[in-house]
């Protein structure tokens, strides 16, 4: 879809975008100075130099230029570029105020292999492992996630960022994370009942009574969000290319998602809704 794209081109907005794919010019290489649609010359500049710019951009494998020059509910439009370099990315925290409280967990997910950091383990292992994707992918990650992490650890994250809210909000799905996979009928299973605040609950219970089933569940409750965020981006992509006239080349969805190397203890999760 990327090479489909012109909205990213100062001055060109929905209604011309669509105008250049209905006079035929829906490939950056079907541009040419001979087509029905009129442009002035000064557009048509303007154009043929940030197509210039998209292409190089594209080829040296730069998917910051795109972030930059894409609304956020646009970003879907790079996904299938740079899959091979994306990283889905969640964190868990004590509170959403990163000036009094801490990160505890992080999960990342490539698309091949799964990454868990852990406060007071591993967690200092998370500022150089990052560095190896271009792309983030997350759900709020742009005002909560990736605030939290640079402010935490003190570092800037310069990887491209999709972030799914935009994305989902703009198909009408809104309400957090957890409401959105519900209502594309995803199901976590024994972590449906688990959110954010009760992830905290788990740390506690973790750190005070050394309790390791908590920790795992944490985890598992971690992880299986960055695997769920996969699938509800090709979901988003398809349902947003679907309205566009290259509806033909929607993604298939992930026929194979790794194992949750951690599993949910029940007895825990009991304990603690009875009495948190």
């Amino acid at each position: 879809m990327l090479k489909n794209t012109f909205i990213h081109i100062p001055g060109i907005g929905h209604i011309t975008e669509q105008r250049l794919w209905e006079s035929g010019i829906q490939q950056w290489d079907q541009f040419t100075d001979n087509h029905s649609i009129r442009l002035s010359p000064t557009k048509m500049d303007t154009i043929t130099t940030c197509l210039e710019q998209s292409y190089q951009h594209l080829t040296t494998g730069n998917p910051n230029y795109f972030s930059e020059q894409l609304p956020a509910n646009l970003h879907w439009r790079f996904f299938p570029e740079f899959r091979d370099s994306i990283v889905y990315l969640d964190i868990e925290t004590t509170g959403l105020e990163s000036w009094s409280n801490k990160i505890t967990t992080i999960a990342l997910y490539d698309g091949n292999s799964i990454y868990h950091y852990v406060n007071g383990q591993n967690l200092d292992d998370f500022v150089d492992d990052i560095k190896r994707y271009k792309v983030i992918v997350t759900y709020n990650g742009k005002s909560f996630d990736v605030p939290f992490i640079e402010s935490y650890f003190g570092i800037t994250l310069n990887s491209a960022h999709i972030d799914l809210r935009y994305i989902l909000s703009s198909l009408g799905y809104t309400g957090g994370l957890k409401r959105c996979e519900i209502q594309l009928g995803m199901d976590r299973g024994d972590l449906s009942g688990i959110d954010g605040y009760f992830a905290v609950l788990l740390w506690f219970e973790y750190r005070r009574n050394k309790n390791q089933k908590a920790l795992e569940t944490l985890l598992a409750y971690n992880i299986q969000d960055v695997l769920n965020l996969e699938n509800l981006m090709v979901i988003a992509y398809n349902l947003k290319i679907k309205d566009t006239p290259f509806y033909e080349n929607q993604l298939p969805e992930p026929v194979f998602l790794p194992e949750n190397p951690f599993k949910v203890d029940l007895e825990t999760v009991e304990r603690i809704f009875a009495d948190p």
